[in-house]
């Protein structure tokens, strides 16, 4: 099962690494025409380096299987969870407020682009975030060494 969640963590990188990559091409702060970001530059990137720090580590727990590893890396996870989860609760407001609207008026507020976030595809949050779950549960799983049903 280890391998799996070697699986469903690089997965989850790969969704994340292109969230942001339309953060950073959207991020422009030098248009006034759209709102600033919601997220902090230091959660994205903490949220990144650890995502990374933590696949190498679980790697290491693969190769070496040594436990230690296993429980660091599912440290690291936790870590990573609380940061997306910051992260998600200040994207839904950004997405809710970018929905189609059935009002006829707009304000000077609304007329401004959405910040950065608002354009990420809600599939690709929901699937990254879906992984990022699954992989944490399965994390757990390994480390205290509950097997699949086979």
């Amino acid at each position: 099962m280890g391998f799996v969640v070697l699986i469903t963590w690089f997965a989850a990188v790969l969704m994340g690494l292109f969230m942001l990559a339309v953060w950073l091409i959207e991020n422009d702060v030098t248009d006034r025409g759209s709102a600033p970001s919601r997220l902090p530059v230091l959660v994205v990137f903490a949220h990144m380096f650890l995502a990374a720090a933590g696949l190498g580590v679980w790697t290491t727990y693969l190769i070496m299987e040594r436990m230690i590893f296993a429980w660091v890396a599912i440290g690291i996870l936790g870590g990573i969870a609380v940061l997306g989860a910051t992260m998600f609760s200040r994207w839904i407001p950004v997405y809710r407020h970018n929905a189609p609207s059935t009002g006829a008026g707009q304000s000077q507020a609304t007329m401004l682009a959405p910040p950065a976030e608002g354009n990420f595809p809600v599939a690709i949050v929901a699937l990254h975030g879906l992984l990022a779950v699954s992989t944490l549960v399965l994390a757990i799983f390994t480390a205290l060494g509950v097997a699949a049903a086979e």
